[in-house]
């Protein structure tokens, strides 16, 4: 029914957006949890380890149901979350030398990895998305321009672009496991998977360090939390609208960021971001008036074409 579609649709929307502000807010607190002293590798396995219990626990209350999924969805979803795993130890090596803002804007470049990662699998894309992925090229050339004629670290920005990489590439694949299984399902065992990628890192380079005080204690918590709420919107969006709608909505993630960044670590930006401020809202607002290509319910063909369980 199209008033069915239309409520689909803004739930997508919603959750979609709820998923932009809570990753907006990731680097804010992982920023924060490593000016404590935690080592980046450990950062990344006690935010996730949390974010995993919490998963658990809100699962654990809804029906013992929720806990199954298909043998296939298993693998992909355990697939995907170590694949983003493996990304958000770059992710948190490269966030200290770049810092919150101009680090979680080269991370956003994960709309346009994903183009690629949909093109492969087959996935149709409308023509307004790729115009909202063109126009997300010159607003990240804004956003990251630096002020004071400051220098990048290069090696730093290649780790984050790999962790772009690997986050936009985590989402086709969860895509195809989320028309058999439910998203928070789908969230608890990506999530799973990227706890035993992140912990055995931790374990094995180290090196090892526990929280021990409640300066360290509270932005790890405030992450953990961050970390939660917005793997679940974010399958929650893609589910409704697909995985290029909803990463493109994410994009919002940048304006988040760059506020709190100024709000909270004393972060600024100079005129030209926020020109590229500008040209993310006009981004967000192309989002509401696209709609996804035609395309058939469940996807056939693409190199995802095994995440799908065989027929009865």
């Amino acid at each position: 029914m199209p008033g069915g579609r239309t409520s689909w649709r803004r739930q997508g929307l919603g959750a979609a957006l709820g998923a932009a502000f809570f990753m907006g807010l990731t680097p804010i607190f992982g920023k924060m949890t490593l000016d404590a002293g935690l080592p980046p590798f450990g950062v990344a396995a006690f935010r996730t380890t949390l974010a995993t219990v919490c998963m658990g626990l809100w699962l654990a209350r809804q029906r013992r149901r929720a806990f199954y999924i298909h043998p296939i969805g298993l693998a992909g979803a355990l697939l995907a979350g170590a694949l983003n795993g493996l990304g958000s130890l770059f992710f948190y090596l490269s966030l200290r030398p770049l810092g919150a803002a101009l680090g979680q804007l080269l991370f956003s470049l994960h709309p346009l990895f994903l183009l690629l990662w949909v093109w492969l699998d087959r996935e149709p894309i409308s023509t307004l998305s790729l115009l909202r992925v063109a126009l997300a090229v010159p607003t990240v050339y804004l956003l990251t321009q630096p002020s004071g004629g400051g220098h990048i670290n290069w090696l730093a920005v290649g780790f984050m672009l790999l962790a772009s990489a690997l986050y936009a590439l985590h989402v086709p694949i969860n895509r195809r496991i989320l028309f058999e299984a439910p998203a928070p399902t789908v969230t608890f065992y990506t999530l799973t998977g990227m706890s035993v990628v992140v912990v055995l890192a931790y374990a094995v380079f180290g090196p090892l360090a526990w929280p021990v005080s409640w300066v360290q204690w509270r932005p790890l918590l405030a992450l953990a939390l961050a970390t939660f709420l917005s793997r679940l919107t974010l399958f929650m969006g893609v589910k409704c609208l697909g995985s290029l709608q909803t990463m493109l909505l994410t994009v919002g993630e940048l304006g988040v960021t760059l506020l709190f960044a100024h709000w909270w670590l004393g972060e600024q930006l100079n005129p030209l971001q926020w020109w590229g401020v500008a040209g993310l809202g006009l981004i967000l607002l192309l989002g509401y008036f696209d709609r996804p290509a035609p395309s058939q319910p469940r996807p056939r063909g693409g190199w995802l074409r095994w995440l799908q369980p065989p027929r009865m």
